[in-house]
């Protein structure tokens, strides 16, 4: 019994052995990556088709590397409301939480509240991370990739609204 190997965009033939009636793991695992990775990179092309920048710049990796903690929120108009019961709409597992929400029973109704990750509070305006992230404007989630619109640094971690955890919001 033979199979296809696929390896480096190229297809070739793999023994398995006579009487095998399976194909080895390891062709199977073959196989496996090189469709993951022609997924990958026809998501990659199809970004840029569409004017999207699928990679991170030398200039805003580096900006990231420098922003190691999240900005401290301070003034007169700064409220803290870690008090409510806050809750999110993303998976348990999800570290980028950009946005949650906060409902209660109000006189007439009920009252929402929507707090946004404030990314200002740690990125300054007109940075290489603020041009790139004004310039995608979104997230881009496909089956085998997260193009983010922000470094996993900020996303998940500076700006991200995770719990017991002090950030800025709008």
């Amino acid at each position: 019994v033979g199979l296809l190997a696929f390896a480096a965009g190229q297809a070739s033939r793999l023994d398995c052995g006579p009487g095998r009636t399976r194909p080895a793991k390891a062709a199977q695992m073959t196989r496996t990556t090189f469709v993951r990775d022609a997924l990958r990179r026809i998501a990659h092309e199809a970004m840029e088709d569409r004017g999207l920048l699928p990679e991170f710049s030398a200039a805003v990796v580096a900006e990231t590397n420098r922003i190691s903690k999240a900005a401290a929120a301070t003034g007169a108009e700064i409220r803290d409301l870690r008090a409510l019961a806050w809750a999110s709409i993303d998976n348990d597992d999800s570290r980028d939480l950009d946005q949650v929400e906060f409902a209660e029973r109000a006189p007439g109704g009920t009252r929402v509240l929507i707090a946004i990750a404030d990314g200002s509070a740690a990125v300054p305006q007109g940075s290489p991370v603020d041009d790139y992230a004004r310039r995608e404007t979104t997230s881009v989630y496909t089956g085998v990739r997260v193009f983010p619109m922000l470094p996993e640094h900020l996303s998940t971690d500076v700006t991200s609204l995770n719990e017991g955890e002090p950030r800025a919001a709008l």
